[in-house]
């Protein structure tokens, strides 16, 4: 048989079955739902209404995780009132950088995977404060509130303050998001996750590394709180 007429391998898709979609969409808005209302609940000073969104943007393509975003505030403006419905565009944008980056191979690394959370914080504040400062006034009855009002006492005006504040906050919550996501994909089939492009770890490291990620992210919190 001469070479020509061997079958060449065939290249494995890439393009995940429709029904993974359906079921992973569903569940991580459900994901970010729920923590947003234990957020809620709590009173805690962060968010944990992104998780699903990475989890998504990563496994599925960033406008997958962009489309859990939507659905988690518009679904969640109806159980806990409207005020995050016009953050909906935060959780999108957050979705398209963790996706793309994804895409790009920048979360292959621990080190890139840390400063790829950092990023998707630092937009995500970026289009979040325009929405705090020109539709509710600054103030939306988070726990950030408190931190607002400190930078505003020490003179800084509105919208200086309103970024202090939610920089802060957001790097701690997407720094936990992002490794509490990466710890769901470690535990996915490996059909769901065989070409995700992240930080290889075996064994102890597959928890350790998360677990670290989180601390980080709790640590910023203490320091969040020392401050208040």
């Amino acid at each position: 048989m001469s070479t020509e007429a061997k079958a060449a391998p065939r290249k494995r898709s890439k393009r995940l079955p429709l029904t993974y979609v359906i079921a992973i969409v569903p569940v991580a808005a459900a994901l970010n739902i729920v923590g947003g209302y234990i957020n809620g609940v709590l009173k805690l000073p962060i968010f944990l209404d992104m998780i699903g969104t990475m989890v998504t943007a990563v496994v599925l393509g960033p406008w997958w995780g962009a489309l859990v975003g939507a659905i988690t505030n518009i679904v969640s403006s109806f159980i806990s009132g409207p005020i995050g419905l016009p953050f909906a565009v935060v959780n999108v944008a957050g979705a398209l950088v963790w996706g793309y980056a994804h895409s790009m191979g920048w979360m292959r690394k621990n080190w890139s995977f840390f400063l790829v959370n950092i990023l998707v914080a630092t937009v995500c504040s970026i289009f979040a404060v325009p929405i705090y400062v020109f539709i509710f006034g600054g103030a939306t009855g988070h726990f950030s509130d408190v931190m607002t009002a400190a930078f505003l006492a020490m003179g800084q005006n509105l919208i200086v303050s309103v970024f202090s504040s939610n920089i802060l906050v957001s790097l701690a919550d997407k720094i936990i998001s992002g490794y509490v996501g990466l710890a769901i994909i470690e535990a996915l089939p490996t059909n769901l996750t065989e070409t995700t492009k992240l930080p290889k770890s075996e064994g102890l490291n597959k928890i350790i590394i998360p677990v670290v990620g989180v601390v980080v992210g709790a640590a910023i919190i203490l320091i969040f709180l020392a401050l208040q």
